[in-house]
């Protein structure tokens, strides 16, 4: 297997790696990484976190740095770390600094604040160059940035980590201050104070994950995934020469695990942070809850208990990320009814859907069909029987059935609200040459002989129907002529 094929390889099986596959430069970390590690060290198998990824890209410019412009032979990565701790120190701070204030461009007043002076050239060659940047503004006024904000989010929280081992905790008073407004959805109470000395890395870690969560824009995100990455002990070797002691964070770990767990299982948080607290999870390399959901996917039995709206988003995550096809997907095995509408992008991934009843309305079509028009389109069989779908719902579906993509081969509508116009709509998927609909169930839905008349156009050209259901739709003796 060619390199490039093993590194391809590793990042589909990475969940925490290959979400972040769609940003360019995440892509040139990547390679640069994987790269080194399994041709200069010479690794047989590859188990790198998103953080220890930075981790070892930092260690590698660092490493560039020290042969192409301090004139020096390779040297070790703690050697490295050590010889330039203050510039990335500086950096770090920048980066939490403006992070807080949600700032990914910042001045030169913001550096000199963080102990960065702007004159010396050779702070902005090497290694930091290709982390750090200025351009010119507004008049020639110089403005700075990280070369992507996940390397600003990353260094920020290496910057958090290192303020907790040096109990630099006025620091760390962001994590513990009240938040400006209260989200009324929000089940748990918080309890802020000021951080002691003493506070622990559980403590820490549960307020950047309560902090986190109170960000409508999802800021802090990837932030608080690199911080729950810095505290493993993998994490810590690696860093030591920036690091200069470090800690046993296992039982830490352990709580704050629990405490991630226990908010997916629990609370009724966004679909985002419900995402984000997961990768939180393969961050610390914990996949107990991974491993759960593949139980789940894997059986025909109730998986014996219900999921609650978190983790119904993160069971649609892994679903959609591993590429797996499933015979037949059943909502009801999985979750109480008010989720229903949670799993309707499982449709993307299974060649049977039954989600007849499940309190879907015409919003629901539009991700429905979207799954239709998609290149790797599985889905062969559609019950959306008993749902408030109206002609509406049938008109976003259109433009899926009639795509080149669509495998649908049985549709169900029975009691959906449907009157005349689905007819048009249907009958022209029906006349379409990509159809292949052998089945159609419209039964119990207002259709009447105009319905009826409109739909025996698209039964007279290129139609693959062969089961018809009309039960129960107003037909008289005319529309059966």
């Amino acid at each position: 297997m060619s390199l490039a094929d093993r590194i391809i390889s590793h990042i589909k099986t990475s969940h925490s790696l290959y979400i972040m596959c769609h940003i360019p430069l995440f892509c040139w970390i990547t390679a640069t990484v994987l790269q080194d590690i399994l041709i200069k060290n010479r690794e047989e198998t590859i188990s790198t976190t998103l953080t220890e990824m930075y981790i070892h890209f930092l260690l590698i410019q660092m490493n560039i740095k020290s042969q192409k412009y301090d004139v020096k032979s390779e040297r070790e990565y703690t050697e490295n770390l050590d010889s330039n701790r203050t510039m990335i120190l500086k950096l770090a701070k920048l980066a939490f600094e403006q992070l807080k204030k949600k700032n990914i461009v910042f001045c030169e007043k913001d550096l000199k604040a963080c102990g960065i002076i702007v004159s010396k050239d050779t702070e902005f060659t090497g290694m930091i160059a290709e982390i750090f940047k200025k351009e010119n503004g507004l008049h020639d006024k110089k403005v700075f940035s990280f070369v992507h904000l996940s390397v600003q989010e990353f260094l920020a929280a290496v910057h958090v980590f290192l303020c907790y081992l040096n109990k630099n905790m006025q620091e760390l008073q962001f994590f513990f201050d009240k938040p400006e407004e209260k989200s009324t959805s929000q089940e748990r109470q918080f309890f802020f104070d000021k951080p002691e000395e003493n506070s622990t890395l559980q403590e820490l870690l549960q307020k950047a994950v309560d902090k986190a969560m109170e960000s409508k824009r999802g800021h802090l995100d990837l932030f608080l995934r690199f911080l729950m990455g810095i505290t493993l002990e993998s994490s810590q070797n690696l860093l030591q020469g920036l690091i200069t002691h470090t800690e046993d964070t296992t039982e830490s770990i352990r709580q704050t695990t629990q405490y991630i767990k226990q908010v997916l299982n629990s609370y009724s948080i966004s679909d985002e942070a419900s995402v984000n607290l997961f990768y939180c999870l393969l961050e610390l390399k914990d996949r107990s809850l991974y491993e759960e959901i593949q139980k789940y996917l894997s059986s025909d039995a109730h998986p014996g208990r219900d999921l609650s709206s978190s983790m119904c988003t993160v069971l649609i995550t892994v679903l959609l990320m591993s590429e797996k096809v499933l015979d037949e997907f059943n909502p009801k095995r999985f979750t109480s009814p008010s989720n229903y509408k949670r799993l309707i992008p499982a449709v993307r991934c299974c060649r049977k859907a039954l989600f007849d009843g499940c309190g879907l309305d015409e919003t629901c079509c539009e991700t429905v069909s979207s799954a239709l028009q998609s290149s790797d389109s599985h889905l062969r069989e559609l019950d959306l029987s008993r749902n408030h779908l109206q002609d509406t719902g049938v008109k976003l579906l259109y433009d899926g059935l009639k795509s080149s993509h669509c495998q649908l081969e049985i549709l169900r509508f029975s009691i959906c609200n449907l009157t005349t116009p689905s007819c048009e709509s249907l009958s022209s998927v029906l006349q379409s040459s990509n159809s292949r609909l052998k089945e159609l169930d419209l039964t119990n839905n207002d259709l009447e002989d105009s319905g009826v008349k409109l739909l025996s156009d698209g039964l007279k050209i290129n139609c693959n129907l062969e089961i018809l259901r009309l039960s129960g739709c107003m037909v008289t003796e005319e529309g059966c002529g």
